[in-house]
């Protein structure tokens, strides 16, 4: 039962800080700054404001990706810096619907990634059960 206890206090704890380790991690590796790509960023979007923004590997790449929004539109455009050497890699404009739906199909992956992963975890739970049950 002890086992049981320490493993559901370790796996909540690898749950909770496993996001910020990795987040540490990509921006250990970056050349240029989150401050300096938002500036990159919104001089291609003047007027611009920045509604979120995200460290990321992307077809091998480190990227900084910006979503801001345009002044006087609900549309959103998509600019992608290079967290290395600093170059606009992409620049795309997004309606808000298509937005969101991006963003939404991201949180379902995330969510069923965390499903996959603590379902592995608890199949790993049930194997330490098992051969506890036996000693």
């Amino acid at each position: 039962m002890k086992i049981k206890t320490l493993l559901a206090v370790t796996l909540a704890s690898a749950l909770i800080a496993a996001p910020a380790l990795a987040k540490d991690k990509l921006e250990a590796q970056a050349k240029i700054s989150k401050a300096d790509a938002e500036k990159i960023a919104l001089a291609k979007v003047p007027g611009g404001k920045v509604k979120e923004a995200e460290l990321e590997e992307e077809d091998g790449k480190l990227i900084w990706t910006f979503d801001i929004a345009k002044e006087g539109s609900k549309d959103i455009v998509e600019v992608n810096v290079d967290a290395k050497t600093g170059e606009v890699v992409s620049v795309e404009e997004e309606s808000a619907e298509r937005e969101a739906a991006e963003k939404a199909k991201e949180e379902k992956e995330k969510s069923e990634k965390k499903d996959k992963k603590e379902a592995k975890e608890k199949k790993g739970d049930k194997d330490d059960d098992e051969k506890e049950e036996k000693k």
